[in-house]
């Protein structure tokens, strides 16, 4: 079993985890690899977290949601870029299906309780905040007047003129995309009123078309950026990407609003900071210096 396990990491980090930092030891690494692990640390160290279970029965899913009931996510215990990850969930026959769907990225899968909010990347490193970001679904914005068609059509315009792709990927007009908007009783021809936020995919990720926004680190709020702090630490890393989703807003402190950690990555995906659709570019620089001063062990090792 052991020897399957590192066959498929070695797969996926060599055919998904392009332009994924590499700063953490082989044991770090190998204490962030799964939602399991991360919700163990964040449960000894008393970080807000979604109440979940590991599961390989698709029935200890089924009595989680009778009895923590909806919304949900479900998604693969091991997987990276949201891949596999389904939510919001708010019937059973959404779980039965996202569980299919899981099981194909990862045959253990997380169930676990949903929160609105705003979904966030934190990069910590040693001491400090290295870089923010707040990430979207694939979206549009009405004006009154355009089709949905012809906003994505302008949207993509402005990515190309940004120079955002191909890290950020253009908006798309796919089956997929036709589908969701039918959820919504909406079609590509619609004209959203103005203001109006359409979004065309249910997945926070960059592949079906979601953007960043850079977050000015110095409007979040002491508490906040002393728990994320103890996160690295925690984890015993040289660096952390942290999802975290706030109910509110990052600048507010946690304890005033709900807030939950979802997991951390120890190879974080840093070109996408690179690439913010809203907000400043910033420069990396120094925090790259700093990090390449570091003495690794086994870094080349998955």
């Amino acid at each position: 079993m052991k020897a399957i396990k590192k066959f498929i990491y070695a797969w996926i980090s060599q055919k998904f985890m392009g332009g994924c930092s590499s700063y953490n030891s082989l044991e770090t690494r190998k204490g962030c690899r799964s939602k399991e692990q991360a919700r163990d640390v964040f449960s000894k160290g008393s970080i807000p977290h979604a109440q979940g279970k590991i599961f390989f029965n698709p029935w200890v899913a089924h009595q989680f949601a009778k009895e923590h009931g909806f919304p949900l996510v479900i998604k693969p215990n091991v997987s990276g870029f949201s891949r596999g990850s389904h939510f919001p969930i708010t019937s059973y026959g959404q779980l039965y299906k996202a569980i299919f769907l899981a099981k194909l990225w990862w045959p253990t899968t997380v169930v676990e309780q949903y929160l609105q909010g705003k979904n966030y990347r934190v990069v910590v490193i040693k001491g400090q905040v290295m870089s923010v970001i707040e990430r979207f679904a694939p979206f549009v914005m009405g004006d009154g007047k355009t089709t949905i068609h012809q906003l994505i059509d302008q949207e993509n315009v402005v990515r190309e003129s940004m120079k955002l792709f191909p890290c950020i990927s253009p908006l798309k007009k796919n089956a997929i995309t036709v589908k969701f908007l039918k959820k919504q009783n909406l079609t590509l021809d619609d004209i959203p009123a103005e203001g109006e936020v359409i979004t065309l995919f249910y997945r926070i990720s960059l592949a079906p078309g979601g953007v960043v926004k850079t977050i000015d680190k110095t409007t979040i709020s002491m508490k906040n950026t002393a728990l994320f702090l103890k996160v690295l630490d925690l984890f015993d890393a040289n660096i952390l990407g942290i999802d975290v989703i706030f109910e509110h807003d990052i600048t507010k402190d946690y304890s005033d609003q709900k807030c939950i950690f979802l997991e951390v990555n120890s190879r974080p995906y840093l070109k996408m900071h690179d690439y913010p659709r809203f907000g400043k570019k910033e420069d990396l620089t120094p925090y790259f210096k700093q990090l390449e001063q570091l003495d690794i062990s086994q870094a080349d090792i998955f």
